[in-house]
């Protein structure tokens, strides 16, 4: 028997650990309305995800669009979803409620223009949320397995503590949580150029080893295709942040940030936005460049219950429904930003403490986390991390 954690076993088999409500418009037009369902419901246990597309969209976008919001839906920190629609939109609310009605957990739809107003709408989304909170209330937690657990990798705001301490330490939490057969997600791939090969070492497979290289190289083109020299000081890789923090190119950036995903083997890459077919344990990684938010939205609807966010500068960002723990290595930051980081691991650099040491603490943390221990980002109320990816 593993390591086991308190969670909330959803109906289709997966495991929360969070127990929210949502609301989530299918549509911008429905962003306001949703909104007010949330606030006059008045819980705390209650969102709405706010968004700027479900419509005007084509290709690739509109399907990124879908899948995410379904994505988010369906996701097991989510107990019970209203879905908002406008009725004119590109993307159906149909689609998406019955997308997310598949996971299996309760979902009702509301649409403006059949309902009659908005007005009229907030008002039937109050008493429909109120009766979904009374269900969400109901459920407790139980004894689940690590192996149901999958943590997000991610950094943000990276200096040259980043490389030295914090994405370790989240290596070794991220081996530690494989051992119990647990999952973690790696991605942010346009600042990973270059490591390629060093990953595709640690692949379960040779199919799985050319997928990495595949996705990298698919990931550098797309940056290539996004560079436009008639713009001079807007095509480079990393931020003004990241140089002033001692990082002077992508290469020392990458090589530090895949130290985030420790030694476990690869298992597999995952799209946008969709989670494995089949959970297994190990480093998956997803294919994406970044955008802080865009990278943690995906990886969020590949399954990541929990992130761990890496920052050398420091961040208060959060997610909707999901933790965000933030990880420094830079003693500075930690001192001045306290109430916004969640762990140090600056005594690495210092010499107080070795990685082993430090990975098993945050290891600790996060399974604590997992049982309900509230996030810094958490605590302030931080959504900014929900952004659905788009390319155009």
């Amino acid at each position: 028997m593993g390591r086991k954690f308190l969670g909330y076993r959803r109906e289709n088999g997966t495991v929360g650990v969070r127990n929210y409500v949502a609301i989530i418009p299918s549509v911008f037009c429905a962003n306001r309305t949703a909104e007010l369902i949330a606030r006059r419901a008045g819980d705390d246990g209650i969102i709405a995800l706010h968004h700027p597309v479900g419509c005007t969209q084509v290709g690739f976008d509109f399907e990124l669009t879908a899948r995410t919001l379904i994505a988010m839906g369906r996701h097991p920190n989510i107990a019970a979803v209203l879905v908002v629609g406008l009725g004119c939109e590109r993307f159906r609310p149909e689609e998406l409620y019955e997308g997310i009605k598949a996971s299996k957990k309760p979902v009702e739809k509301l649409v403006i223009q059949e309902v009659g107003d908005a007005f009229q709408t907030i008002e039937k989304g109050v008493l429909i949320v109120k009766e979904m909170k009374k269900y969400a209330d109901s459920l407790k937690r139980e004894e689940c397995g690590l192996d149901e657990l999958t943590v997000a990798l991610k950094c943000g705001g990276t200096d040259a503590t980043s490389g030295l301490a914090a994405n370790p330490s989240v290596g070794e939490m991220s081996d530690l949580l494989v051992k119990e057969g647990g999952s973690t997600i790696l991605s942010e791939l346009n600042e990973l150029l270059g490591t390629e090969d060093i990953l595709a070492r640690r692949a379960v497979s040779g199919e799985v080893a050319e997928k990495i290289r595949r996705s990298v190289a698919t990931i550098e083109e797309v940056l290539r295709s996004g560079c436009d020299l008639r713009f001079p000081g807007r095509n480079e890789l990393i931020s003004p942040g990241n140089f002033d923090g001692g990082v002077s190119s992508v290469v020392e950036k990458a090589l530090g940030g895949v130290h985030k995903s420790g030694t476990a083997p690869i298992v597999d890459v995952l799209d946008y936005a969709v989670p494995p077919k089949e959970k297994k344990a190990g480093v998956y990684m997803m294919e994406y460049e970044s955008q802080d938010g865009e990278v943690v939205t995906g990886m969020v609807g590949c399954g990541a219950q929990i992130a761990a966010f890496t920052t050398g500068r420091g961040t208060p960002t959060g997610f909707p429904f999901v933790p965000v723990i933030k990880i420094t290595g830079n003693d500075y930051c930690y001192n001045r930003m306290k109430a916004n980081i969640d762990f140090h691991a600056g005594e690495i650099i210092s010499g107080e403490a070795s990685i082993e040491e430090k990975g098993k603490e945050l290891f600790e943390l996060v399974v604590k986390v997992a049982e309900g221990e509230a996030t810094k980002a958490e605590q302030m109320g931080a959504d900014d991390l929900f952004c659905i990816a788009r390319r155009k």
